[in-house]
């Protein structure tokens, strides 16, 4: 980004193709006990790709497609039912992802260190991220689902919307990192 810290084309495409490539991922559903999409890779990959500022603003705009009806979450599904309903905490919490992130990626500017201490910085980040997103969302859910339902328990909810989901996003966050430091280098991202 130029200096005065405005967006230029480039950037402005660059989000936009991200925040597709989160919809594709979205889209992306693997069958097994407890079905899981891969919209945390693309999260990742987003983030790991675009940076902080970018990748935020990748993930507000897919959140945005979404809350106006495009069919861009798991299953074909959008609108502000999506975001609204139970599991739209989780939705939610990818900008926490981004937030943390893109505060990680701010203050290793300050810092001196390898390039290795930083990426291990930047991957933690995403970590840290992925827990408050599941927080932010299981707290979400169990308000949602009180109100729908009835009362539920944190150790339930836990049960049905995190524990399950927990390995899975660790290895879409493992396979997230060498996959777009590979596509950085292949599009040489500003």
């Amino acid at each position: 980004m130029n200096g005065n810290n405005k967006f230029k084309t480039t950037d402005l495409v660059y989000i936009a193709i991200c925040a597709v490539m989160l919809a594709v991922c979205s889209w992306i559903s693997i069958p097994t006990a407890v079905p899981f999409t891969m919209q945390t890779f693309g999260v990742f990959c987003v983030l790991l790709l675009l940076g902080g500022k970018r990748g935020t603003l990748a993930i507000v705009v897919f959140l945005l497609l979404g809350a106006i009806g495009l069919p861009v979450f798991a299953g074909f599904s959008g609108g502000m039912g999506s975001i609204l309903g139970s599991t739209g905490g989780y939705l939610l919490g990818f900008i926490f992802i981004g937030l943390i992130y893109w505060i990680t990626e701010a203050l290793l500017l300050r810092t001196q260190g390898s390039p290795a201490s930083k990426t291990a910085a930047k991957i933690s980040a995403l970590g840290v991220g992925l827990a408050v997103c599941y927080a932010f969302g299981t707290a979400w859910f169990m308000t949602v689902y009180a109100k729908q339902t009835g009362p539920i328990g944190l150790g339930t909810a836990l049960g049905w919307c995190v524990l399950p989901f927990i390995i899975p996003d660790l290895v879409k966050l493992a396979i997230a990192v060498p996959v777009s430091a590979r596509l950085s280098k292949a599009i040489k991202l500003q």
